[in-house]
């Protein structure tokens, strides 16, 4: 009932809506501003939706257990202390000091979405972070004693030089500022900008800067990406070892349930072993049942043992496509000899990578043309690209050829294009026309992918752009939440400091109150000058405009220079300190996880389950050669009728049936850094019989059974 869809997807829109009322609260978006009290009342009922989700878990969880888990201790709190807040926020409205009053509980707003039990992925990838920080401290601590080392080397060099910067300021003044100023020129944000001074005065004065280049950006930026990465991959592989621990042990309590004794054995049989796939996997038909066990039961006994029940997990996340043999309409309605003999010619050639190859050079063709804006000769390359899609869809029928996603792809644009083109002919609208099919142009050339996707080389890369996709969004929920507590704390500390109201060069008719940026503080400033002002933390999307902007780096010493103005120096500790968690940290925790990834799709092909399979299929006599693959489709269970009785492979292969494993193509990364991690452990390594040093508890790590998703 706990993990029943509706509710589930309840959570998650209360979730999103509670994040979302920043909106709508001081400073809103324009003209999205709404009563505090509305807020208040949707706020509370988000509150209540959390509470009994958490009092669910609380009537069907061992008390112990349940106080034990960190994350249920977090809600409670983080639902007391919102509750204090909105009482002391309402209070404050109703009295005189309502222009001091605040929202300070709206930054905690993101614990809601890490600590649900369907956050699992996004907690545990928070938890290697925290660990990882932990373990790279020391290193922090180093390279910010580098840039302290320098600044006052620096500082000593240049300050008593009478040396003057473009603003008529004294060069390297103050500590604090060189301070600043180095650590921007660690992102390369101010160079040369930053030396030119000191440069222009004495040029040997650029070794300063080019040695502190070379320690700091060029050496020690490059050992701190080595020490996130050392230290993820092994805190990556703790979570791991975690995880199969618990597999391991759902495994073995599973297999004492099912268990029969057979002799001195202790078995499972295949009736109840298939009892049980029925309920796990009901969509597998019972011919890849038989298939999956024949793959343990290697001696034919008809029972397993627990080391082969134990590998059920591995060969449940290995994918076997179910083909069966078919011929196209004209082929199975028309028995005329000439059309048969004319049909499977036809889909010969299709299949033949000559036809491949053809309208890969066409697409190429049409490429140029549009680059070019060659409109008179489109409807040749219509006509081709229409009769590319009819030959395959022929060739390869309905299911399969959909099946493929590049098909899909094709048919949306070329039938975008055409349905364009026919709209052209009944309301001869030229220009309505024109516009969608440029549309569909741009679009077009994206078939250049196709191509790029054919190329063994190139085809890695892409797999591991998409079998990365879920990971990433996993880590974009983790830079969602850096985000939303800097984006919050940033409204508060700097809403309403800077406006953007034009700028009297573009034209703009502006009061002194609206010039430079409605703050007197930024005359004649850089962050005006180069017209920054709408960047501001006036509601929660332009701050995270700015927070985005910050992460790309590129000028952000002067979007930090810019609050630095309109407040005092200590607005840096805000901007460093994003610097340091975003960019630092996360995102080479990303880029670590990046390399693990590409280094597994090229170092590892098929692993040892899917080899057995694969053997097993061969030994079976029911596999396909590769020049039979495009002549197969792919079936579903409904299509064949498929009996208790089809217990033999000789059964399958009279119903046309065939089995391969997908080529390489997408993966599940998180799955194979478990397989990678795994054949670190013995295979009788259960784990120590306390789990308790899992931070969400036990009751959540017996749930990691299956996959890594909520690992990475």
């Amino acid at each position: 009932m706990y993990y029943y869809a509706p509710l589930v997807w309840t959570l998650y829109f209360f979730v999103l809506l509670d994040l979302a009322l920043a909106l709508f609260e001081k400073p809103a978006v324009t003209g999205w501003l709404l009563p505090y009290w509305v807020t208040s009342i949707l706020e509370l009922a988000c509150l209540v939706v959390f509470t009994l989700r958490l009092l669910h878990v609380w009537l069907y969880t061992e008390k112990p257990l349940f106080w034990k888990d960190r994350k249920h201790i977090t809600v409670i709190v983080v639902v007391g202390l919102t509750l204090l807040d909105m009482i002391i926020y309402i209070v404050m409205m109703n009295t005189g000091v309502h222009r001091y009053a605040f929202r300070a509980s709206r930054v905690l707003r993101p614990l809601f979405m890490i600590n649900f039990n369907e956050s699992r992925q996004i907690r545990c990838a928070f938890r290697n972070i925290r660990k990882t920080l932990l373990e790279i401290s020391s290193v922090v601590i180093l390279f910010l004693l580098v840039i302290a080392i320098f600044s006052l080397l620096g500082q000593k060099l240049f300050s008593l030089k009478n040396i003057t910067t473009v603003t008529g300021e004294k060069y390297f003044a103050s500590y604090i500022d060189v301070y600043f100023d180095l650590y921007v020129l660690m992102t390369t944000a101010n160079f040369p900008n930053v030396m030119m001074p000191a440069y222009d005065n004495n040029n040997w004065s650029a070794l300063f800067f080019i040695l502190y280049a070379i320690i700091v950006l060029f050496i020690f930026t490059n050992i701190f990406l080595a020490v996130v990465y050392n230290n993820y991959r092994k805190n990556l592989k703790n979570e791991v070892k975690h995880a199969v621990y618990a597999r391991r042990k759902n495994m073995l309590a599973t297999f004492k349930i099912m268990k029969i004794t057979v002799g001195d054995k202790e078995v499972v049989t295949y009736h109840r072993w298939k009892n049980l796939l029925e309920i796990v996997i009901p969509g597998r038909s019972e011919a890849q049942i038989r298939l999956l066990w024949h793959v343990l039961d290697e001696e034919g006994s008809e029972f397993i043992e627990f080391s082969q029940f134990a590998k059920l997990p591995d060969l449940l996340n290995v994918e076997v496509l179910e083909v069966c043999e078919t011929e196209p309409f004209l082929q199975r309605y028309y028995h005329f000899e000439w059309i048969k003999s004319a049909s499977k010619y036809l889909c010969l050639a299709v299949h033949h990578c000559g036809f491949r190859v053809f309208f890969d050079l066409v697409i190429v063709c049409n490429a140029f043309i549009i680059a070019f804006d060659e409109y008179d000769v489109e409807w040749l390359f219509l006509t081709l690209f229409t009769l590319e899609i009819i030959l395959k869809f022929y060739a390869y029928g309905l299911k399969e050829f959909f099946r493929r996603r590049w098909n899909r792809f094709d048919v949306i644009v070329i039938g975008g294009a055409l349905l364009a083109t026919i709209v052209e002919a009944v309301l001869n609208d030229d220009e309505l026309t024109k516009e969608t099919l440029d549309f569909l142009m741009v679009l077009r050339i994206l078939r250049l992918l196709k191509i790029v996707d054919s190329i063994a080389r190139f085809k890695v890369i892409l797999s591991t752009l998409l079998s990365i996709g879920p990971s990433m969004l996993t880590y974009g929920g983790i830079l969602f939440v850096v985000y939303y507590v800097y984006a919050i704390i940033g409204m508060e500390v700097f809403g309403g400091l800077i406006h953007y109201h034009g700028y009297p060069e573009a034209g703009f008719n502006l009061t002194d109150a609206q010039q430079f940026c409605g703050n007197k503080l930024l005359t004649d400033s850089k962050f005006y000058t180069e017209r920054f002002c709408g960047n501001n933390f006036n509601n929660l999307l332009k701050s995270l405009t700015v927070l985005f902007e910050l992460t790309v780096v590129n000028n952000w010493h002067i979007i930090a220079q810019g609050f630095v103005l309109v407040t005092n120096k200590a607005a840096r500790i805000y901007f460093v300190s994003f610097h340091l968690t975003c960019i630092i940290l996360l995102l080479n925790i990303f880029v670590a996880f990046v390399l693990e990834a590409f280094l597994l799709e090229y170092t590892l092909s098929k692993n040892k389950v899917e080899t057995d399979v694969e053997k097993k299929i061969e030994e079976m006599g029911i596999g396909l050669d590769e020049s039979q693959e495009d002549l197969l489709v792919l079936t579903e269970t409904q299509e064949h009728e498929q009996t208790d009785q089809m217990t033999s492979f000789q059964t399958f292969r009279q119903y046309g049936l065939r089995f391969r494993l997908p080529k390489r193509g997408l993966r599940n990364v998180e799955i194979q850094l478990q397989r990678m991690f795994e054949g670190e452990l013995g295979d009788d390594d259960m784990g120590p019989d306390d789990d308790s040093d899992v931070e969400d508890g036990p009751s959540e790590a017996a749930q990691t059974n299956l996959s890594l998703d909520n690992c990475i």
